[in-house]
């Protein structure tokens, strides 16, 4: 695998992340949750591929997911291993006041985390989303408290939009503290609206863009073919499209969207024609004008199984797309940001 430093922090990490988001069969009907076995085997190929970042949160699969990698973490060298993890939602069964930013939250919340991680440290501690009912000053000055005690090493964000991601870089200078590293954010070829505001914050700051939904949700896997409406076995988004009262979602969109829209289909025909040249899948070209984007870190990848796994992390070094070739995908995808997914 390649590496490369986590932002504006000193510590390299893989090029590709492994989320785990897929741990745990918590929710009752949602088609390619592991359980613990499968997901220790999918923990034990990435290591073996060279991966050192893992991503999870406390919220994934109602805690499950961090019960499962605290399980596994605890046979397993804690220093060579880049563990993130989010603080934000309620987990099932709990009070009004376990959920959100506050510093009651986060201070409760950090506890359960290293509990069921079975760790005394995160290396990288991240906000969900924005938080609308807690001073975000109160929020940084809590997790610089958390920084400064040794619970965790870095901080980051997730799922928030320029101004807030600005508002944090000017409050963290203001106080003095320490600062985000690192933006997790939905980004792929199919969705590309954090490149306008976003990710220009983060190029001024030097903090490392970590996408999620590389594939969108499996569209850019390239499984799904025009005018053929997938069956519940191929995946989210077949399982989606099969249930009457199930809408989609921005990580497992709904058929409906996906069928009649004519620029991710153009888009797919470009990938598969880029595929064949390079002799790498679909799904490897898709990740891989990810990781040449300059402002990427590094590309959180999940999987259901050790196959789909092998094929994602082929996509981590040994090849390049040309400039050519990246500026063609940029290009033919420009239409999506106005027809959307």
């Amino acid at each position: 695998m390649d590496y490369d430093f986590l932002g504006n922090t000193g510590v390299k990490v893989s090029n590709l992340c492994l989320g785990t988001m897929t741990f745990g069969q918590a929710k009752v009907g949602l088609p390619g949750q592991c359980d613990d076995e499968l997901s220790h085997e999918i923990l034990n190929r990435y290591m073996e591929w060279g991966g050192n970042f893992i991503d999870t949160a406390d919220v994934y699969s109602q805690g499950l997911s961090e019960t499962i990698i605290g399980k596994w973490l605890k046979s397993q060298e804690r220093n060579k291993i880049i563990l993130a993890t989010k603080v934000f939602a309620p987990l099932a069964g709990s009070d009004m006041n376990s959920r959100g930013l506050s510093r009651r939250h986060i201070t409760a919340s950090i506890e359960k985390s290293l509990e069921r991680l079975q760790t005394n440290y995160i290396d990288l501690y991240q906000i969900h989303c924005w938080d609308n009912g807690s001073p975000i000053r109160e929020t940084l000055l809590t997790l610089n408290d958390l920084v400064r005690c040794g619970k965790v090493r870095y901080t980051g964000a997730s799922n928030v939009c320029g101004w807030q991601l600005q508002k944090i870089v000017d409050l963290t200078e203001q106080l003095g503290i320490s600062p985000m590293s690192t933006l997790q954010q939905q980004y792929s070829l199919a969705s590309r609206y954090d490149e306008f505001e976003a990710f220009c914050v983060c190029k001024l700051n030097g903090i490392a863009v970590l996408p999620w939904s590389p594939l969108k949700g499996g569209v850019l896997s390239g499984k799904y073919k025009r005018n053929q409406k997938p069956e519940e076995v191929s995946g989210r988004i077949g399982w989606v499209a099969q249930q009457e009262n199930t809408r989609g979602n921005q990580a497992c969109p709904a058929w409906t969207k996906l069928e009649g829209n004519e620029s991710m289909w153009n888009t797919l025909d470009k990938l598969e024609e880029i595929s064949k040249a390079k002799g790498k899948s679909v799904a490897q070209v898709a990740i891989r004008w990810l990781i040449q984007r300059d402002v990427v870190g590094s590309v959180i990848i999940g999987a259901r199984n050790l196959k789909q796994l092998d094929d994602n992390m082929g996509a981590s070094s040994g090849w390049n797309l040309s400039a050519e070739e990246v500026r063609s995908l940029y290009l033919l995808t420009l239409r999506l940001l106005f027809d959307g997914v």
